[in-house]
This record gives C-alpha cells, sequence and structure tokens, in this order.
C-alpha cells in the first residue's frame, strides 16, 4: 500500500485518545512545571577547557593555587625597599621564576605583573619616579606608601576557595578565571540534544512566499536561540501535514528534547495531539492561559525525554519557548535558576482580561515601552525588542513593576 493510501487508513481508524491533561495552566504554573520536568540533570562529562564554552559546571569552581601565586606589581615601574631616596641595581622583567632579595634603600626596574622581590615593600610607577644615574627620587603627588601598586599573594583568592557554584554556566569569563587558576579541564554536564520538527505543508525555506504559501521564520529562528540557551541542535527538518510522518519521527527520535512548530490546536491537519497518543507519551501542559501562544504543551516521552510543541504562529512559537522550552532545556542542562529580572512600565501596558501577555518592550529612561506590530503572527515588534514583558491579566499601569524575560 501506498503512503498515502496507510495515511488514508490511519486517518480513518480512531486513534488512542492522549491522557487526560492537566488543563490550561497559568503561565507561572506552566513555566514551573517545565521546570520541575527537567530536574534531571544530565550526565557529567570531563573536557578539556576549550571545549566547555556554553556548557554548565557540574561542580563548584576551585581555585588550584592562589591568585595572584605571588606578590606581583601592579605598574611598570621600581620595585622599592624602605624610604626614599634608593639606589637602583637592576632590573626584574614578567616570567622571572627566581628574583633576588632587595635590601633596604634599593631599588629595580620592574614591568608590570613581575614577581616582587622578597624586601620590597612597595613599587613606585614610572611616571612618579625619576632616575639620576643610580639614585632613584619620588616625584609623585603623594607620598609612596607600604603596598602601593603591589597585588599581594591571594588577593583574588586562596587555593581550595570555591570561586563558582555548580550550574554556573561557563561563558568566555568562566574560562579565563578557570585557566588563571589552574585548571585544564571542567566536570560539566553533557548539553541537552534538541531536534526541532518544523510542521506543515505551507513552508518555503527559500524565495518568496505566494499564494498559500509562507516562508519559515522559525527554521532560522530557533536553532541559534536554542543553542545560546545551551542545547546541541542536531536535527532541524520539516515534516509535512501528515500523520503517519509526525508519528513516525517521534517514534525515532532519540532526543532528549523534541522541539515541534505548529500542530497543537484542534484543526483538520493539527496531529500532534494523536501522535503523542500512539507514542505513549504523557501530557503535562496541555494548554497555557497566556497571549500569544495559548495552545503550546509539554509533554513526557518514553525513556524520560519530553517533547515541547509550541504554536506555528512565530510570536506565538517564541512566547512557548519562553514558557516551556527554555525552563525545560535550562533544567535539564542543570543551569541554576536566577532571580526574576524586573522593569518599571514607563507607559500602561494592555493586558489580556484573563491571560497574561507576553509584550515585545525596549527599554527608555522612564522604563519599558511596548512595542507595535506585536500579533502572533508578526515578528517586526519582536526584531526591535530587549525583553518580552510579562503583562498581568487586566494590564499594568506607568509606573508598576513588570517581570522581563529574554527576547530572542
Amino acid at each position: 500500500m501506498s503512503e498515502a493510501g496507510r495515511t488514508a487508513v490511519a486517518a480513518a481508524v480512531p486513534a488512542p485518545a492522549p491522557a487526560p491533561g492537566p488543563g490550561v495552566l497559568s503561565w507561572s504554573r506552566a513555566r514551573e512545571a517545565a521546570r520541575r520536568a527537567g530536574l534531571r540533570p544530565l550526565p557529567v562529562v570531563g573536557l578539556p577547557l576549550a571545549e566547555t564554552l556554553g556548557h554548565v559546571l557540574a561542580e563548584p569552581l576551585g581555585a588550584l593555587t592562589d591568585l595572584p601565586a605571588f606578590d606581583t606589581s601592579a605598574m611598570d615601574g621600581w620595585a622599592v625597599a624602605g624610604p626614599g631616596p634608593w639606589r637602583v641595581t637592576g632590573r626584574v622583567l614578567a616570567g622571572r621564576t627566581e628574583v633576588a632579595p632587595l635590601a633596604d634603600g634599593n631599588a629595580v626596574e620592574i614591568a608590570t605583573g613581575a614577581q616582587l622581590p622578597p624586601g620590597a615593600t612597595a613599587v613606585l610607577r614610572r611616571e612618579h619616579g625619576r632616575a639620576e644615574g643610580t639614585l632613584l627620587r619620588d616625584r609623585g603627588p603623594q607620598q609612596l606608601t607600604t603596598g602601593q601598586d603591589v597585588r599581594p599573594r591571594g588577593q583574588e583568592c586562596r587555593r581550595g576557595e570555591e570561586l563558582l557554584p555548580a550550574g554556573t554556566v561557563v561563558g568566555p569569563a568562566v574560562l579565563g578565571l578557570a585557566a588563571a587558576c589552574g585548571h585544564d579541564r571542567l566536570a560539566v554536564r553533557r548539553r541537552p540534544v534538541v531536534q526541532l520538527l518544523v510542521l506543515g505543508d505551507e513552508l518555503l525555506d527559500t524565495g518568496i512566499p505566494g499564494p498559500g504559501l509562507v516562508r519559515d521564520a522559525l527554521g532560522p529562528l530557533l536553532p541559534p536561540w536554542l543553542r545560546a540557551a545551551g542545547a546541541e541542535v542536531t536535527e532541524v527538518r520539516c515534516v509535512r501535514d501528515d500523520f503517519g510522518l509526525l508519528r513516525d519521527a517521534l517514534r525515532h527520535s532519540t532526543a532528549d528534547i523534541v522541539v515541534t512548530t505548529g500542530g497543537t490546536a484542534a484543526g483538520p491537519v493539527d496531529f500532534l495531539h494523536r501522535a503523542l497518543a500512539e507514542a505513549g507519551a504523557r501530557l503535562l501542559v496541555d494548554g497555557v492561559a497566556v497571549r500569544p501562544g495559548h495552545p503550546m504543551l509539554l509533554a513526557e516521552l518514553p525513556g524520560g525525554r519530553h517533547l515541547v510543541g509550541l504554536p506555528g504562529n512565530p510570536l506565538a512559537a517564541v512566547a512557548g519557548m519562553v514558557t516551556l522550552a527554555l525552563p525545560l532545556l535550562h533544567a535539564r542542562g542543570g543551569r541554576a535558576a536566577t532571580a526574576p529580572a524586573l522593569a518599571v512600565a514607563a507607559v500602561p501596558l494592555p493586558g489580556h482580561p484573563l491571560d497574561t501577555r507576553l509584550q515585545p518592550v525596549r527599554r527608555t529612561a522612564a522604563g519599558v515601552a511596548p512595542l507595535a506590530f506585536d500579533g502572533p503572527a508578526m515578528l517586526r515588534g519582536l526584531a526591535r525588542a530587549e525583553a518580552l514583558a510579562v503583562v498581568p491579566p487586566g494590564g499594568a499601569g506607568a509606573g508598576e513593576a513588570v517581570e522581563l524575560v529574554g527576547a530572542p
């Protein structure tokens, strides 16, 4: 039998009903449900330092040495011992591993970062000193004090000190700190593997949209956002409006998290609920009281994997990302929870009478202000947005604090 014939037969045979869902959840409860669903962090892996960018620390980052590991000069100039004037007896450059002690009344020329000689009491900046042959005098605006322009050993941290907690995302600054305190490898969480399935017969991946056809905006938008959130996106696949194709895609996926776009409502070709039922999935979230993005869902697949179903409209899909996908992804990746970001509304932010609204906004001197072109199918406002404001049911007045979530 042809694929078309098999699809027709499948459509005629009643599918198993999905397990009863939890009902429509509030926006905050849906986010918390997604976070709780991910509280089974992925395995720990040890990686060379250069390969850990974007991963999450699986254990606290500890200092393997004092920082700095020795007393160092904070300036180019002279290391001096005792009060001046001083007799210049030599030079110390960075990279020297052995430095002779400095007797009282003597000085050595020194470079920034070089090890301070034992016995040195301060560093005289080059612009504050004047050498007359071997005699050095202090010409600075203030009297030189003990310890001036010296970075003492252990000023930043001591060996064994905890520098960063587990759950910290490894960014460039974390890489630099880890290297500075002696690490060659880090214990991090494996990245969650994500597969993106873009559903719909009407989608084009190239060219200008025409009658009945639209460009796929989510295929380009979502993968870089997912990667920035810590995911390893292994596949982006377009799936036609065909129940059998979608069912098989879910059955054969090995990703930790499957993200789909479209098919979450109850239209004639919205097959996602049926496909989840046949895959033995359990619905954790089936609809959220949020605008845009109401018909989003979260399901647990066999084997402890998850599926996030995003609506097909672009801004609605973005709402689904910040509501369900990102909290789940962050929890699975082991990221530490962060406190909500708050901002004042510069002008009244209209809301839905009953549901939370996610409004693209920009920051101004008076607070955050809404952007136009904020319909569920629009991206023009989002492209200018610095964040999404979480507007409670009924709206927020000027001067009221609202929560902000990150825009892609």
